[in-house]
């Protein structure tokens, strides 16, 4: 491999320690803005889809099939990005793309309008996110990559903490009135445009990239000069990313389990409680855990976040078989789950930094947002056809045995000493 595929060389590094500049805040207010107006639609979808009369099966294959779009664009996109030598400015189409869509939620009648919107806001995130980490990963120094990364994702999740609060809150005012009728959700969906579209302004207004020089690759090119130490967090991401199912499920559990003893309305109030809850422990523990690996290393602690990750569904898939019937009852599994994706969202991130060149880094923060999809496909698919065709508990199982799997082979794997704190 040439030089200019090197690990961890810098073309033109940060000249010092001060992580906390005008990048990493423009990044964190975008994504907290972001994540309001996506997690209000998040909170409240499958209590809409209910009212619809749309089966688990369905909303598993919606958020499967969103996932998989937008994990392959995620590689086109960082590949193009690092191609032609910028990012932001396709960056910023597409927050506001993502935005917008949300807004398309207030006109379905049925699933496959709910289908097109998702697919588009899911395009969008597909396209931004490598290239959003590949600005951030470009706008500080390599031992503070972990408390940048770290308080991006608090960022991003103390804005999934607002939105379904906010959400919650006007389903609770609207909803008894209208009991029965998805009339107060649509009014939710089309609120959550003003921050979607906040959004794509902050990154455009705040966010400052540094020009490199193209890369003329082919795509394939890039991807084969990956290292070796990158190939294999990838292999144990694709494997716990066939498990790691999307959130809306564990919404659609709590809403399932409380419906019969509390009532349709409460029962979906509770589980997006439950979900702030979940997004509260994700947005408190991802700082934390991401200063903590540049300092202790982040390959263990990566893989006890697969570790939250099985554990939670288990809990899941118990609750089903006890017939839990109070949302106290549900919390430890959304907890876990919390912990797991602060763990999982701040550590590959990083750790793809650490392993792979600038030059490279939209190409390896694409290819590992495809592997990432490509496993939440199969992980929600399956989750929800199990879910409708068998049983819940064998859904959560399946979950449980791949996120522990991918665990095992993280841990298992060979590994170059110190690779997954390697900073240059």
């Amino acid at each position: 491999m040439s030089d200019q595929f090197a690990v961890g060389v810098d073309a033109t590094p940060p000249s010092d320690d001060r992580w906390l500049n005008r990048n990493v805040l423009g990044i964190g207010l975008t994504s907290l803005l972001a994540d309001v107006s996506h997690e209000m639609a998040t909170a409240i979808l499958p209590g809409f889809l209910t009212v619809l009369g749309v089966s688990p099966a369905i909303l598993g294959a919606i958020e499967g099939i969103a996932d998989s779009v937008a994990s392959f664009v995620k590689l086109a996109a960082g590949w193009f990005s690092d191609r032609v030598g910028r990012r932001k400015p396709l960056a910023t189409a597409a927050y506001f793309l993502t935005g917008l869509s949300t807004g398309l939620f207030a006109l379905a009648q049925h699933w496959p309008l709910v289908l097109a919107a998702r697919t588009a806001g899911w395009l969008g995130r597909g396209v931004r996110s490598p290239l959003k980490n590949a600005i951030l990963a470009d706008s500080i120094t390599p031992n503070t990559r972990g408390r940048a990364f770290g308080f991006e994702r608090a960022g991003d999740t103390i804005g999934a903490v607002i939105g379904p609060l906010i959400a919650v809150g006007l389903l609770a005012c609207l909803h008894p009135r209208l009991s029965g009728s998805p009339a107060p959700f649509r009014v939710i969906f089309l609120l959550a445009l003003v921050p979607g579209l906040g959004a794509g302004g902050a990154f455009g207004v705040l966010v400052h990239e540094r020009r490199r020089p193209p890369l003329p690759t082919r795509l394939w090119a890039s991807i084969w000069n990956l290292p070796a130490d990158f190939r294999r967090l990838l292999f144990a991401a694709t494997i716990f990313g066939m498990g790691d199912f999307a959130r809306t499920l564990m919404i659609l559990a709590a809403t399932q389990l409380l419906a019969p003893s509390h009532g349709l309305s409460e029962a979906a109030e509770t589980g997006a409680v439950l979900y702030v809850v979940h997004n509260v422990v994700y947005a408190a523990a991802s700082y934390p855990i991401g200063a903590l690996s540049d300092r202790l290393g982040r390959r263990g602690l990566l893989v006890l976040g697969y570790l939250a990750g099985a554990l939670s569904a288990l809990a899941l898939g118990a609750a089903f078989h006890w017939k839990v019937n109070t949302g106290g009852q549900l919390l430890p599994a959304f907890v876990m789950a919390g912990v797991s994706i602060a763990m999982v969202d701040a550590l590959e991130g990083a750790m793809t930094a650490d392993l792979v060149a600038p030059r490279l880094r939209g190409t390896a923060y694409g290819v590992l947002g495809t592997a990432n999809g490509v496993g939440d496909l199969v992980a929600s698919v399956v989750v929800g056809g199990l879910w409708t065709a068998a049983s819940p508990i064998w859904a959560f199982a399946f979950a449980a045995v791949m996120m522990a799997l991918g665990s095992l082979v993280l841990f298992r794997l060979r590994w170059r000493p110190g690779s997954d704190t390697e900073s240059g």
